[in-house]
C-alpha cells in the first residue's frame, strides 16, 4: 500500500473515531444528566419529604438534641368527707442527693475527703446513719445518689443552712416533690386507698377517681449546651402544671369512726377469723355515709402489715425472706387492702327472706294473713331441709311470725308459690345481676345459678338465702330498696368534684334505677319488721329503745371450706337494719365473717353491734326518740344552791343523796352530760371537799338482766341499761356488754351501761 492510500484509510478511520468519540461522549452526557436529574430528584423528594411529611418528626428530634425538660408536678387533688374534713392531701417533701461524681472529683483535687464531711455533716441532720450515707457515696457507680427520698420542711431546712455554711452547693443538690398523707390515719382505709411513690392511685377513691386527682404535669423546656448548661434561647418554653381537683365525699368521719369501733369490738369479742365489715347508707340517695373493714391499715404506710396480719405471718411458720414467707406475706397484703363490703361475695343468709317474702307480696301470691306450719324441717326435691328451730315452729302462724321468726318452711313453701321463673326475675329486679355500680374499684359480681338450672332444691335454698353468693354492698342496696318504698337506688362515695377554690366541678344526682317492689309492699314488709324486733322477733337484739327499727338477722354457711369428713363448719353471722326519718332514712349492715365464739349466730355476733350503732347515730342523725323520759342526760348541779338541787331533782323524780353540810354544790356524780336510766340511778352531790368513796365494779357479764340491775345498785353504780330491752328489762336476757372494767374502781354513783342481749335465738 502506497503512501496515498495510508493516508487515506488513517484519515479515514480518524474520521471514524472522531464520529464514535462524538457518540460516546453524548452518550456520557446523557447518562451525567440523567444522573444529575435522579439525584436531584431525590434530593427534591427528601427535602419536601422532610419539609413537609417528616417535618415534625425531625423537628422533635432535633429539638431533643438540643433542648432538655424539668417537670413541674401537679398538685393532687384534696379528698373531704362530708363536712369538708381533710382525709387526704398532698405535702411537699424534699429528695436530697448528691453528685458521685463531682465528689470525687473535688476531692481528688484538694485532698479533702469531702464524702465524709458531707456523711458526717448531715447524718444527724436526717436521722441517719453517717457510715450508711458515706458508704453510698463511695461505693456507688450513679452520678446522683439520693440520701433521703422524702425529707421533712425541718430536714430541708438544716440540709440548706449545712449547704450554705460549708459551701457545697455544687455537691449536695435537693429536689421538691409531692407526698400523699392521710392526716386521720386508718380511719376510712378502704374507701379511701393510697397512692404509689409514684403519687399515682393504687386503692379505692385514690385508684377509681385518679384521673380527676392527678391533675396534669407541666414541665419547662430550655436550650442546652454540649456541657448540658443551659441556653437563654428561643426555644426556651414554660408549660404550667394544671393542679387536680379535689372530691367531696359522702362519708361522715363521726359516723365512720362509729362504725369501725362497733365491728373492731364484734371481731374481738366473737374472734372473726376473716375479718367483719359493715356499710352505713342513706337508703333515699344511696350516698354511704360509712364503710369499714376489721384490718385498719394506715394509707400512710400502706406496706406496713396491720397486727393481725403481722400475727399470722408470725403463726405460719415460715422463714422469714424465703419465697414462701414473701409470697405469703404479699397475700396478706393484698388481703388486708381489699374493701371486703364491695370486692367480696358471701351467702346472705337468712337477710335475703325479705326480698323473698316482697316478691312474694307483690306478686300476690301469699298476703301477710297466710299460713303456715313448721315440724323443724321441710321435705323437698328428695332432700329434708331443716329450720334452724330444729322442734319446728309448729302450724298455723302467718306470714309475719314467719318472717319475723325467721321459718326456713315458710320461705320454703313461699318460693314454691312464688315459681322459679318469677323467683329469679325479682332477683334481677332487686339488682342482683348486675353490679350495684359504686363508685369504687373491684366490685363483686353475684354468683347464682343460672335460670334453667333452678330446680325445686335450688329455689328451696335460695328462699332463705343459701347457696349463692352476692356482695355485701349490693346487698344492702338491694334491702334499702325495701327501707325507701320500693325503689332501687345506685349507692354512691362521691358526691362533689370542686377545684382549688372550692367552685363546685360537677355533683352527683342521685339515680332512682327502678321499682322492684309497690310502696305498699314495701312498707308491709317494714313494718313486720318493725314488730320483730320491738316484739319477740329473732332481730329483737338489734333494737334501740324510743326508735322503730326494722332488722333481720341471718346466719350462713361456707360451703367452699369443708372439714375432712366434708362438711361445713365455718359461719357467717350477719345483720341487716334500717331506720326511717320522714321521707329519708338509714341503713346498715354488719357481716362478722368466721367467728369462732361459742355462739355464731348472726342475731348474737352481729345484732347487738347494730344496736350499738344506731344508738349511737339516731341522735346524731336528729332521729325523734319517744324514750326521752325514760333515758335522760344529767343536768349540771355544781355551783347551786343545795335547796334548788334538791327541789329540781324531785320535779324530775330522780333519787338522790347528799354528802356533806354545806350550803353549795360542788361536785356531783354522775357528772353533768352523762345518760342514766332514771328508775335506777341516784345522783350524788358533795357539798363540802371531802373525798368521794369509791367502789369496786362487780362483773355483770353473763348474767341475766334482773340480777344485774341489783348487783350494780348494791354496789353503788347508777346504771344506763342499753339497748332494745332497756324500757322493760326482758328476764330472760343476759349481758353482754359493761362500760365499766369488772375490778376496776369507780366513784359511787358512777354510771355504767349495761347492755342485754337474747342468747338463743339460732339465726
Amino acid at each position: 500500500m502506497d503512501h496515498s492510500s495510508v493516508a487515506i484509510f488513517f484519515y479515514s478511520e480518524v474520521k471514524n473515531l472522531r464520529g464514535n468519540d462524538k457518540n460516546t461522549t453524548k452518550r456520557r452526557i446523557t447518562a451525567i444528566m440523567l444522573v444529575f436529574v435522579m439525584f436531584a430528584t431525590y434530593l427534591l423528594v427528601n427535602i419536601f419529604r422532610l419539609n413537609y411529611l417528616k417535618y415534625d418528626y425531625y423537628r422533635e428530634k432535633t429539638y431533643d438534641q438540643v433542648t432538655t425538660s424539668s417537670t413541674l408536678r401537679a398538685e393532687r387533688g384534696k379528698i373531704y368527707d362530708s363536712n369538708m374534713n381533710v382525709l387526704a392531701e398532698s405535702n411537699t417533701v424534699w429528695r436530697i442527693f448528691v453528685s458521685t461524681r463531682d465528689i470525687k472529683n473535688a476531692s481528688k483535687k484538694s485532698g479533702i475527703d469531702y464524702a465524709r464531711i458531707i456523711a458526717d455533716g448531715i447524718s444527724p441532720l436526717l436521722s441517719l446513719n453517717a457510715d450508711g450515707i458515706y458508704k453510698k457515696i463511695t461505693d456507688s457507680s450513679i452520678l446522683d445518689v439520693t440520701i433521703k427520698s422524702s425529707a421533712s420542711e425541718e430536714e430541708y431546712r438544716r440540709v440548706i443552712e449545712f449547704i450554705r455554711a460549708t459551701n457545697l452547693e455544687s455537691l449536695i443538690f435537693t429536689e421538691a416533690k409531692t407526698s400523699r398523707s392521710y392526716p386521720e390515719g386508718t380511719l376510712a382505709a378502704h374507701v379511701l386507698g393510697f397512692t404509689g411513690s409514684d403519687n399515682q392511685g393504687l386503692f379505692g377513691l385514690e385508684y377509681y377517681y385518679d384521673d380527676i386527682l392527678a391533675g396534669e404535669d407541666g414541665y419547662y423546656v430550655y436550650a442546652k449546651d454540649a456541657n448540658g448548661m443551659a441556653l437563654d434561647t428561643e426555644y426556651s418554653d414554660y408549660f404550667p402544671a394544671i393542679d387536680g381537683y379535689s372530691i367531696v365525699t359522702t362519708i361522715d368521719s363521726y359516723i365512720q369512726s362509729e362504725l369501725e369501733a362497733v365491728i373492731e369490738l364484734a371481731r374481738v369479742n366473737h374472734g372473726a377469723q376473716n375479718r367483719v365489715c359493715g356499710i352505713v347508707m342513706d337508703t333515699s340517695t344511696g350516698a354511704i355515709l360509712g364503710m369499714a373493714t376489721t384490718s385498719p391499715f394506715d394509707p400512710n404506710e400502706p406496706f406496713t402489715l396491720d397486727e393481725q396480719s403481722k400475727q399470722k405471718l408470725t403463726d405460719s411458720g415460715l422463714i422469714v425472706g424465703t419465697d414462701e414467707y414473701n409470697a405469703y406475706k404479699n397475700e396478706l397484703m393484698q388481703i388486708m387492702w381489699s374493701n371486703k363490703a364491695v370486692s367480696e361475695t358471701y351467702e346472705p343468709g337468712s337477710t335475703f327472706k325479705i326480698v323473698t317474702v316482697s316478691a312474694a307480696l307483690d306478686l300476690g301470691v301469699a298476703s301477710v294473713n297466710s299460713t303456715f306450719s313448721c315440724k323443724g324441717y321441710y321435705q323437698i326435691g328428695g332432700w329434708r331441709i331443716r329450720c334452724h328451730k330444729t322442734t319446728g315452729h309448729g302450724s298455723g302462724f302467718n306470714l309475719a311470725y314467719g318472717l319475723q321468726m325467721s321459718c326456713n318452711p315458710c320461705m320454703m313453701v313461699l318460693s314454691q308459690k312464688i315459681g322459679a321463673t318469677d323467683f329469679y326475675k325479682y332477683v334481677e329486679k332487686f339488682g342482683y345481676f348486675e353490679r350495684s355500680g359504686i363508685d369504687l374499684p373491684s366490685e363483686a359480681s353475684t354468683i347464682f345459678h343460672k335460670e334453667e338450672n333452678i330446680g325445686s332444691t335450688e329455689l328451696a335454698t335460695a328462699s332463705f338465702g343459701q347457696r349463692f353468693k352476692v356482695s355485701i354492698i349490693n346487698h344492702l342496696t338491694a334491702i334499702s330498696a325495701v327501707a325507701n318504698g320500693g325503689k332501687l337506688v345506685t349507692p354512691y362515695v362521691v358526691d362533689k368534684i370542686i377545684d382549688s377554690s372550692g367552685n363546685v366541678i360537677s355533683e352527683h344526682t342521685p339515680e332512682i334505677k327502678r321499682t322492684v317492689v309497690s310502696e305498699e309492699v314495701a312498707n308491709t314488709v317494714s313494718q313486720i319488721l318493725i314488730e320483730g324486733v320491738s316484739g319477740d322477733g329473732g332481730a329483737k337484739n338489734a333494737g334501740v329503745s324510743g326508735y322503730d327499727i326494722a332488722a333481720k338477722t341471718g346466719t350462713s354457711q361456707k360451703f367452699d371450706i369443708l372439714d375432712e369428713n366434708g362438711n361445713s363448719y365455718l359461719r357467717i353471722g350477719s345483720t341487716v337494719a334500717y331506720a326511717k326519718n320522714g321521707d329519708s332514712g338509714i341503713s346498715m349492715i354488719i357481716v362478722v365473717d368466721e367467728p369462732t365464739s361459742n355462739v355464731k349466730y348472726g342475731s348474737v355476733v352481729a345484732a347487738p353491734y347494730i344496736s350499738m350503732l344506731m344508738e349511737k347515730l339516731l341522735p346524731y342523725l336528729e332521729y325523734k326518740s319517744s324514750a326521752e323520759e325514760v333515758n335522760i342526760s344529767v343536768d349540771n348541779y355544781v355551783g347551786m344552791n343545795i335547796e334548788s338541787a334538791k327541789e329540781k331533782l324531785k320535779e324530775a323524780k330522780i333519787e338522790y343523796e347528799i354528802v356533806g353540810n354545806g350550803d353549795t354544790v360542788i361536785a356531783q356524780t354522775p357528772s353533768a352530760g352523762d345518760r342514766i336510766t332514771v328508775a335506777l340511778s341516784k345522783i350524788i352531790l358533795y357539798t363540802s371537799k371531802e373525798n368521794s368513796s369509791t367502789v369496786v365494779v362487780p362483773n355483770l357479764i353473763g348474767m341475766k338482766t334482773v340480777d344485774a340491775i341489783r348487783e350494780a345498785i348494791n354496789a353503788g353504780l347508777s346504771i344506763k341499761l342499753s339497748g332494745s330491752g332497756a324500757t322493760e328489762p326482758s328476764t330472760e336476757a343476759i349481758i353482754s356488754e359493761q362500760s365499766l372494767p369488772p375490778g376496776s374502781s369507780a366513784k359511787r354513783g358512777s354510771v355504767i351501761v349495761i347492755r342485754a342481749i337474747v342468747n338463743d335465738y339460732e339465726d
